[in-house]
């Protein structure tokens, strides 16, 4: 039976391994070796040096492959590293479109990186406007996140792909689906041209790795990108890989769980008095629920929320929370809470915060798989 015949739970216990040939071990071995020896100049296994393929990642990387339905993926030492070889692959002069709710790390990528080498970034409101409002004739890349990194927009990716593809050059359209996963959402099925994940979230879930992975469909692209990681670096260990492997062998049950518990904790805070509003792609209320409900097949475990107050009010319930921990991250087995303009979202200029709306009463969650009526009380403590 064709593993790509087969529902995502079986593919994510069993694309892109097999057991050992050596032993039969059912669990992939950690390759835990620098370079491989070669019965004559030239000639080997398929592995030479580490840096290139570890045998290790090659499964990781078929795996995270499957579950996005995608042929090729590369396997990367954090979901930055994928950023980073996603624009070494532009060229001074190059113009790259961004929604302007990205993930802290990305904007300074753009912003402070590669900005000095000749790379300028727009960060576009996709969600109220055309993509034509943006690009330019140099434009080669656009970069979406969806849902969006702390506001949880929701960008609607066949509609940006179908502006992005009548374009002459034609950009290449990257979508980060670290909030959704490949559980929730596929955007390379919607178009997109390159899928981006921070491994060390949902697909890994444990909170103990960093990773990162892209995954596409093009033989040429393939050729360039894995010629710039290699050249580069930016690879995972093995046992780094191994870890997110094991992870993705439990991908949709978490992911089952960290929804149900957030469409819990997001009614619960939308109806509670010392909340001003709650963004939740799964509830009626956020601007883009139709959108969410069409592209996505459930609504994550990522909830965003503005408390009434100001600073001392954020900061003082971030303080009193006993089983939500105070840090930064998401997609672990464990409840995360976090202040993005003082934490994540700290590098991003400040007077660009305050026009996004990251404010000092914006608290993000990241929903775990505990019991949700211990996570409700929990809150409702700390809210006092």
């Amino acid at each position: 039976m064709d593993i790509k015949e087969c529902k995502f739970e079986t593919i994510a216990v069993h694309a892109g391994v097999q057991p050992d040939p050596t032993t039969g071990a059912i669990m992939t071995p950690i390759y835990a070796t620098s370079t491989y020896v070669q019965s004559t100049p030239g000639e080997h296994k398929g592995y030479d040096y580490s840096r290139t393929a570890n045998p290790t990642r090659t499964a990781l990387e078929a795996s995270i492959a499957g579950l996005e339905s995608g042929k090729h993926c590369l396997a990367l030492s954090s979901g930055c590293t994928g950023t980073d070889i996603l624009c070494h692959f532009l060229e001074a002069g190059d113009h790259v479109v961004s929604v302007d709710d990205v993930y802290g790390g990305t904007s300074r990528l753009f912003r402070t990186v590669w900005a000095r080498h000749g790379v300028e970034t727009t960060f576009a409101d996709l969600v109220n406007h055309n993509l034509s409002d943006y690009v330019r004739p140099n434009t080669k890349m656009i970069w979406i996140e969806t849902p969006t990194n702390p506001l949880l927009k929701i960008i609607d990716i066949e509609k940006v792909v179908q502006q992005a593809h009548k374009l002459s050059p034609k950009p290449i359209v990257v979508v980060d689906n670290t909030f959704a996963s490949p559980y929730f959402q596929s955007p390379l099925a919607l178009g997109a041209d390159v899928v981006l994940h921070s491994t060390t979230k949902y697909l890994n879930g444990h909170s103990d790795v960093v990773g990162g992975a892209l995954v596409f469909n093009d033989d040429n692209l393939k050729a360039k990108l894995h010629h710039i990681q290699n050249s580069i670096g930016g690879v995972p260990g093995p046992f780094d890989a191994w870890l997110v492997l094991r992870g993705i062998k439990t991908l949709a049950l978490r992911m089952k769980r960290h929804e149900e518990n957030a469409k819990v904790l997001a009614e619960m805070l939308e109806r509670h008095p010392k909340v001003e509003r709650v963004i939740y792609p799964g509830l009626k209320s956020h601007p883009q629920h139709d959108v969410a409900k069409r592209q996505m097949k459930g609504f994550g475990g990522m909830i965003t929320f503005f408390l009434k107050g100001n600073l001392a009010t954020s900061r003082n319930f971030l303080e009193r929370v006993r089983l939500f921990a105070l840090a930064e991250s998401l997609g672990g087995v464990e409840s995360l809470i976090e202040h993005p303009a003082i934490m994540t979202h700290a590098s991003i200029p400040a007077e660009t915060r305050v026009k996004l709306g990251i404010s000092d009463t914006l608290i993000r969650i990241s929903v775990g798989i505990e019991n949700v009526q211990d996570l409700q009380r929990d809150l409702e403590l700390a809210l006092g």
